[in-house]
């Protein structure tokens, strides 16, 4: 027996002169705020002075938007062909990529990092949990358009859209895949979160927050098999291919923080609990 959860909520909330309102954006700037505030809530637990850090905040999420649209316009290049280039700058229209954020995010730390002679590594491990819980967040905003088309169902439960103007597939049962993003990241912050000053004092700065984003990337690369986005390379997705050079830097960077923190003769995990 099929378990079919039915949404006929408008996607749209109002419009205001030439901006329109929507469920994504509404979730999605709180997802923004809430990362922001557990991001500088950690921060001040690892006794760093967050009066300087708000700065860095702003480079992430201002720069992060930036690689988010533009993420989006090269996947999408066609839609801003023809003399429709000036759509690019139409952001109240939707049409921003995640993995483009996150990376624009990175990027915008490190770029503040630098100019204020701040710890690059201790953002990354205050952006690790910062970012599942924007995600989980903006996420409800995903779950209420349904953009992010899933594919037919072939488990006992699935999602139908059902309201005129949803972004969704009217008559199809499909995976709630935006759904199961959700739960990873609130499971991910269920695991990680309690334990984050115990993991912080046993583990070199940046390989924290590179553990949330690398099995972050390694389930959205599993779930990515559940949407209908077009294949780019290989037969895998875009958010795919993200996924795996997130786990590749992951993976990479992790060994290399081990070697500068012995080098700077702080304790691996191994030497803490012998200690």
């Amino acid at each position: 027996m099929l378990l079919t959860i039915v949404i006929d909520l408008n996607p749209n909330l109002f419009r205001i002169g030439p901006f329109l309102i929507t469920w994504h954006g509404v979730f999605a700037v709180l997802g923004i705020l809430a990362g922001a505030r557990l991001g500088l809530w950690l921060l001040e637990k690892d006794g760093v002075d967050t009066t300087r850090s708000a700065d860095g905040v702003a480079w992430m999420v201002v720069i992060g938007l930036v690689g988010a649209r533009l993420l989006y316009v090269w996947e999408n290049f066609r839609l801003f062909a023809g003399g429709q280039i000036l759509r690019v700058f139409a952001l109240t229209e939707g049409g921003i990529s995640q993995w483009g954020g996150l990376f624009g995010a990175a990027l915008g730390a490190y770029v503040w990092a630098r100019r204020a002679k701040f710890s690059y590594w201790k953002l990354i491990d205050a952006s690790g949990a910062a970012t599942m819980i924007g995600l989980a967040i903006g996420r409800i905003g995903d779950v209420i358009n349904g953009e992010h088309h899933g594919t037919p169902t072939s488990l006992p439960w699935g999602v139908e859209y059902v309201n005129p103007a949803t972004l969704g597939e009217p008559g199809l049962v499909v995976h709630p895949e935006v759904a199961y993003e959700m739960v990873l990241t609130l499971a991910l912050l269920a695991v990680l979160l309690p334990f984050h000053q115990r993991l912080k004092a046993r583990l070199p700065d940046g390989v924290l927050g590179l553990i949330y984003l690398g099995l972050y990337a390694a389930g959205r690369f599993f779930l990515s098999f559940y949407r209908t986005d077009p294949a780019v390379f290989l037969g895998l997705r875009q958010a795919q291919l993200a996924s795996l050079l997130m786990v590749a830097i992951a993976v990479v960077a992790i060994p290399v923080l081990y070697r500068r923190a012995r080098g700077a003769g702080k304790p691996t995990v191994t030497e803490a609990a012998a200690a």
